[in-house]
């Protein structure tokens, strides 16, 4: 049977499994109705031009996990920020697990997406946040919203500046010989409140593992969210990750995505602005070879005036990788004096490596200041022979210039055992062994 018909006929057994109410009941089949109409999306649709699913789907994907499977931390630790005191919201194989989980009620709510969606008190969550992503076309994120029930449910009141960040993680642990998540993510953040939160997908071995992923981001006026996404998983690891972020007045979101590992990465990046003076930070580093695949697909909608939008994405490809980069900013008529910059620079290191880019401008006011730019080369020679008479080796050199070209990137990185992770895993990348931070 094929994916698509298997998902069709388990929808059924999946609402019996989480006994969801009636109200909820409706919005998953409507959710459903819309992904039977469309499928899985396919290389016909312009923004799948350059990334195919076909040899993803072909794998026979346990639908739910046969049973429900326990990790030791001594296994995961290295998984997590060294030495820094998170709350944790720890997942395997889809279901929760409390011993390695670290959740609050205690001023905020830092928990379980199922118990936003079934418990009476949390009524508000479903008819304000959940229904407005759920109503969303796109094939995916409707397949979603038809199987999810599971994943953390962060909501930060007002004017409350989280101690600590937040950690969400996703382990898979192989038992099923291929198995498909669909976790589902929502974060609102008050008027005033600041938070940072880490999240990662983790397979623990080889099998393969399909997520698709949903992370709703609501930013009340003037609230801060940092929110870092951590990819390096392994080669059998597929990940489709969207994510939607609504800002209000004066409110500053950054999303880092950082993709290492994984056979086939999708990323959908999408800011919508809903007030004035906002400002929206999109950056990335992709670091990859084999035959990996990543695919960043962003858009930033300027609704209305005065407001600010940053990309900077970097990619450095090996091997017979591929890299997609499809970045789209839309401009409205009212949303005058804005300021979009959007920059996606590109090193090939094998004449086998492919990357793909299409930046976007789609302006429609007449009073703005917007840019995009786009460069794909290879490392500067001249730069590795200077380095190299003044007795660096080649390999460090080498290294040396693509630390310099991430580094755009990491120093905005503003969790330092954040940063410090990302720089081991970015050497561990190429090679070497820096004696440095970025």
């Amino acid at each position: 049977m094929e994916l698509r018909e298997k998902l069709l006929a388990s929808f059924m057994a999946f609402e019996e499994k989480v006994d969801v109410a009636d109200a909820l009941h409706n919005v998953r089949t409507e959710a459903l109705k819309n992904f039977e109409e469309k499928g899985f999306p396919t290389k016909k649709e312009e923004a799948w031009k350059y990334t195919s699913l076909n040899a993803l789907l072909k794998n026979d994907f346990s639908i739910f996990p046969k049973k429900e499977n326990n990790i030791d931390i001594k296994d995961v630790k290295k998984y997590f920020l060294n030495d820094l005191d998170t709350y944790k919201v720890i997942f395997v194989d889809g279901i929760f697990n409390t011993f390695l989980s670290s959740t609050t009620h205690d001023g905020l709510d830092v928990c379980l997406m199922s118990s936003a969606l079934t418990k009476p008190k949390y009524k508000m969550v479903i008819d304000t946040y959940f229904n407005q992503v759920a109503s969303r076309e796109e094939s995916l994120t409707t397949l979603n919203t038809a199987f999810a029930f599971e994943g953390a449910y962060i909501n930060i009141p007002k004017s409350r500046v989280v101690d600590k960040p937040i950690e969400i993680i996703y382990f898979s642990t192989g038992n099923e010989a291929a198995l498909m998540v669909q976790p589902r993510n929502l974060v609102i953040v008050g008027e005033n409140a600041h938070v940072q939160i880490v999240e990662r997908h983790q397979s623990l071995n080889d099998n393969p593992v399909l997520t698709n992923s949903v992370t709703e981001i609501f930013a009340q006026k003037r609230a801060i969210v940092d929110y870092y996404k951590i990819q390096n998983d392994v080669q059998t690891a597929n990940l489709i990750d969207n994510t939607y972020i609504s800002q209000k007045q004066e409110s500053r979101v950054a999303v880092h995505t950082f993709s290492f590992g994984g056979n086939l990465t999708r990323n959908n990046l999408n800011f919508f602005h809903h007030g004035e003076r906002i400002d929206s930070t999109l950056k990335g580093i992709t670091i990859i070879g084999d035959k990996q695949h990543v695919d960043h697909y962003t858009l930033v909608n300027h609704e209305q005036p005065n407001c600010e939008s940053h990309q900077n994405y970097k990619t450095i490809l090996d091997g017979q990788s591929t890299g997609v980069f499809n970045g789209k900013i839309f401009v409205e008529k009212e949303a005058q004096k804005t300021d979009a910059f959007q920059q996606n620079n590109n090193i090939l290191l094998s004449d086998k490596a492919t990357v793909n880019a299409k930046p976007q401008l789609e302006i429609f006011a007449d009073d703005v200041k917007c840019s995009h730019g786009c460069t794909i080369g290879q490392l500067d020679e001249n730069a590795m022979f200077y380095m190299q008479q003044r007795g660096i080796p080649k390999k460090e050199a080498k290294a040396l210039l693509m630390y310099a070209f991430t580094s755009e990137v990491t120093s905005s990185i503003k969790i330092p055992e954040l940063k410090a992770k990302i720089a081991k895993i970015i050497a561990t990348k190429l090679g070497v062994n820096m004696g440095f931070d970025l």
